[in-house]
């Protein structure tokens, strides 16, 4: 045998060995993380792409399969929408006078605007990126909506009007309007779609709709200065609500009873609410410090504060959970924020392994 082939295929088993054995030495440094031994070495929840968009953006709310996010440019009356693999604007849509709020069917067939000048409410064909229908009449100054699970109908705040306006999505009708406290802002609604939470600015207080009758039941909730934003957990237990005014604070109401369980100081200027998928973490958007906080329900406290753009107002997590899209009014930009992740002391911050998008190609997703 000739001497050199003899060492050429040594050296080639014994770099697959050498592989080998770092791979298993991986795996242990793993399996040691996830059991609690050793120290985490990734970083926290980390901005991983700033993307330009329209003028005084506003509303985000990203699609079922997690490949679009669809933003609202109040200054240019458009709405932008992302496609997140790439974190580039794939196409504008024109709509009506100060787009706000946008909610996206559960199908992902179509988005829902909310029109603030126009007293209107747009719906988008997402296939097409097209306005269908004729706009649709609702309240004074439509601000935000939220679409019921089953698709059926989208629930309209009218901030100027007092009112919510309650849309069926089949024939893109008012059904029915429901009179609430003054200068009702956002709106979200069970996972059961049993009940519509909203926030009525001026009053401080939250109203509950039961979805069934279209009434409010029970008195309103006494909550903090100027509630904005507000979401649900996936398991209907419990509602965030951001409140704007004093010291910056996030309110949580307990569903079974609809009584505040829990306050949880944040930044400055709270508006937006999002909640993970699987409801371990609540993601407000601090409007007066540029900043995201991060709350860790388990024990409602803040974990983390990620700095983003100026005016930050709306906030989306991805159906996946690995990133959370973020609107800076002022800059019309949008911030992608990578969610860290941690089983156990191992942490994997989703940033580092995919760079930007809504974990399509993701590890661990």
């Amino acid at each position: 045998m000739n001497r050199h082939s003899s060492f050429r295929r040594y050296a080639a088993i014994r770099g697959r060995a050498r592989r080998l054995v770092f791979g298993v030495a991986a795996i242990v440094a793993m399996v040691l993380g996830m059991a609690g031994f050793g120290a985490a070495a990734a970083a926290a929840d980390t901005v991983i792409d700033t993307i330009g968009v329209g003028n005084g953006a506003r509303g985000v709310a990203v699609t079922p399969d997690g490949s679009h996010a669809y933003v609202t440019n109040t200054g240019d009356g458009t709405v932008d929408v992302i496609d997140t693999v790439g974190n580039t604007v794939a196409t504008t849509v024109t709509v009506g006078n100060s787009p706000s709020g946008v909610a996206v069917t559960p199908d992902g067939a179509h988005a829902y605007i909310t029109n603030t000048g126009d007293g209107t409410v747009d719906v988008i064909e997402t296939a097409t990126n097209t306005v269908v229908g004729a706009p649709i009449p609702v309240g004074n100054s439509p601000n935000a909506v939220a679409v019921t699970p089953d698709g059926a109908f989208a629930y309209i705040t009218n901030f100027l009007g007092g009112t919510v306006s309650v849309i069926e999505t089949v024939g893109n009708t008012v059904a029915t309007t429901v009179n609430v406290g003054n200068n009702p802002t956002g709106v979200a609604v069970t996972p059961d779609g049993s009940h519509a939470y909203v926030t009525n600015n001026v009053d401080g207080t939250v109203d509950v709709i039961e979805t069934a009758t279209n009434t409010v039941v029970g008195a309103p909730i006494p909550v903090g200065i100027f509630p904005q934003g507000v979401a649900i957990t996936p398991d209907g237990a419990f509602a965030y609500v951001a409140n704007n005014g004093g010291p910056g604070t996030v309110d949580v109401i307990e569903t079974a009873g609809n009584t505040v369980i829990d306050t949880v100081t944040v930044g400055n200027g709270p508006t937006g609410v999002a909640v993970t998928p699987d409801g371990s973490r609540v993601y407000v958007t601090d409007n007066g410090g540029g900043t995201v906080s991060v709350i860790e329900t388990a024990g409602n406290t803040v974990i983390d504060t990620v700095t983003v753009g100026t005016n930050p107002e709306g906030v989306a997590v991805t159906p996946d959970g690995s990133h959370v899209y973020v609107t800076n009014f002022v800059d019309g930009t949008v911030s992608v924020i990578a969610i860290e992740k941690c089983l156990g002391s191992l942490c994997i911050d989703f940033g580092s392994l995919t760079g930007s998008g809504s974990g399509a190609g993701s590890a661990f997703s």
